[in-house]
């Protein structure tokens, strides 16, 4: 039964992992074009845009972060769901074993990783039945990240800067602003939203990642939604958020709404938001073989054009060249803007290195050291390791731990994504010490700066939040909080807040 299946869902992950499909494509390409030459969102979008050609160059993730697999699956009726289920998780299984896809199931009790992507939730497959005589398979990777940034509002209730959001369109448009106002760099923008607008709080937010199964250049069939789709693109875009919360012009890519019926006691407003490493993708299958027929989203008889006319970081000699280990004299040099080239030793750390560290000395001396909130994807290299996906993970969730850690043990950079607190910030002056911004999504091209793969500590919690030990050469990135109290992201979000204030009518 269906002999096909199980390759043509194998091929349809690996695509989708590490090919970015037209229409996303397309609208970053506009963004790029959108941001004035030298500044900080168009440096950003430029290394964007050379990860997306090296990843579908590579066949390699175009994101470490490979998120959480949800297939939508159309059937016949009468086709084997619990067979293609089965084969669907084997696919899932394969996948991450050849590196396409990074370990994202963690035990939620222990903490373990399984290591293969499977396990109580994962991966996500809804089925449902059609009269066509043939099988749908929709597949959309979406990173924690940016599903940290997810928002569901009550109405009606009082929205921050936008006042009273009332049980109504209008309501209902205050409380998509501020789901993208409050995803700031987090959410890896530009970014792209699905939103549901009624149901129950399970549904609402279901039938808004549904959404983000639509086409960024759809039109919404209901012209009451298709007018909020265009008034809500066109009003973000004036916040300045940017790419990567730097400011800029583009914060949005897309914005698809949907709407359930509700009950009478409950307005849910349901926001599903998604990075610029916008992957989904489909195919359509035999329903005999289960073979692919078409692809959905892109026709591999048309090669995509390439994104960048470039490879590598563009240099413009006012680049700060940083050797590891670190100095406080040559931190307390740097200012926010600065773009510095780090070279040298860096250590990785995620959740549970930090949460390690606040009750457990460091395997390593971390005095000078540079500490990098990654969980790359890593593959087998003979007896050693090689890393093929290595993007920055959102430095938020490190607030209630790095200011300690940097005081403790002489970190004197921080590199992730999205910023982080006041603890932080505060931590970083008296310290001595930077905070540096990589470009969140960018696994490809951050991965090629990386010469080797030194060793690894703490590998009881999973390859993506063990310590790696790597050698780097010119990891660019941006200091974004610096060692005199200065914060661009705290700027930013003030500026946008403002912005945002102005649009309550």
């Amino acid at each position: 039964m269906l002999p096909s299946f199980f390759d043509s869902v194998l091929s349809l992950i690996v695509r989708t992992s590490t090919d970015l499909p037209p229409d996303v494509r397309a609208a970053m390409r506009t963004a790029m074009a959108a941001e004035s030459e030298g500044t900080q969102a168009a440096q950003a979008l430029t290394i964007i845009a050379q990860n997306i050609d090296q990843a579908a160059q590579d066949e390699g993730a175009i994101c470490q972060d490979t998120g959480m697999p949800t297939f939508e699956v159309k059937t016949p009726v009468g086709a084997n769901q619990i067979v293609m289920k089965q084969q669907i998780r084997e696919a899932i299984a394969e996948a991450t074993r050849r590196g396409k896809l990074r370990p994202n199931s963690v035990d939620s009790i222990t903490g373990e990783n399984s290591g293969n992507n499977l396990g109580p939730g994962t991966p996500i497959v809804h089925f449902e039945q059609w009269e066509r005589d043939e099988i749908e398979v929709k597949l959309i990777l979406k990173g924690g990240g940016c599903e940290n940034m997810n928002a569901q509002y009550s109405l009606p209730m009082e929205v921050p800067n936008l006042g009273r959001a009332d049980r109504s369109i209008e309501g209902v448009r205050k409380a998509i602003l501020h789901a993208v106002w409050q995803a700031q760099g987090k959410g890896c923008a530009p970014g792209a939203i699905g939103v549901c607008i009624g149901g129950d709080r399970t549904s609402g937010y279901v039938h808004a990642k549904e959404q983000l199964f639509r086409t960024l250049d759809d039109v919404n069939p209901d012209p009451r939604l298709a007018e909020l789709e265009a008034r809500i693109m066109g009003e973000v875009n004036k916040l300045g958020i940017g790419a990567m919360g730097f400011g800029g012009r583009v914060s949005l890519i897309g914005c698809k709404i949907g709407v359930l019926n509700r009950l009478p006691a409950s307005f849910f407003v349901s926001v599903a938001y998604d990075c610029w490493a916008y992957r989904r993708l489909g195919v359509v299958l035999d329903a005999q073989t289960g073979a692919i027929t078409r692809w959905l989203y892109r026709d591999p008889g048309h090669p995509v054009a390439a994104m960048a006319d470039q490879a590598g970081f563009v240099r413009t000699g006012r680049e700060v060249v940083l050797q590891t280990p670190l100095t406080e004299a040559q931190v307390r040099e740097l200012k926010v803007g600065d773009i510095v080239l780090v070279s040298g030793r860096v250590y990785t750390g995620r959740d549970a290195v930090h949460a390690h560290l606040m009750k457990h000395a460091p395997p390593v001396d971390l005095q000078g050291s540079v500490l990098y909130h990654c969980g790359p994807v890593v593959a087998k290299d003979g007896e050693g390791w090689r890393v093929t996906a290595a993007g920055p993970t959102t430095s938020i969730r490190e607030e209630p731990y790095q200011s300690d850690i940097i005081r403790r043990y002489g970190v004197r950079a921080v590199v992730g994504k999205g910023g982080m607190g006041a603890r932080t910030l505060e931590a970083l002056k008296d310290a001595g010490a930077v905070y540096l911004n990589a470009i969140g999504g960018a696994a490809q091209f951050y991965a090629r700066t990386i010469q080797q793969v030194d060793d690894v500590s703490l590998t009881e919690f999973g390859t993506p939040e063990a310590m790696w030990h790597l050698t780097v050469k010119d990891f660019p990135a941006i200091v974004t909080m610096d060692a005199h109290g200065n914060s661009l992201h705290k700027d930013v979000e003030q500026e946008s807040a403002r912005e945002l204030a102005g649009l309550k009518a």
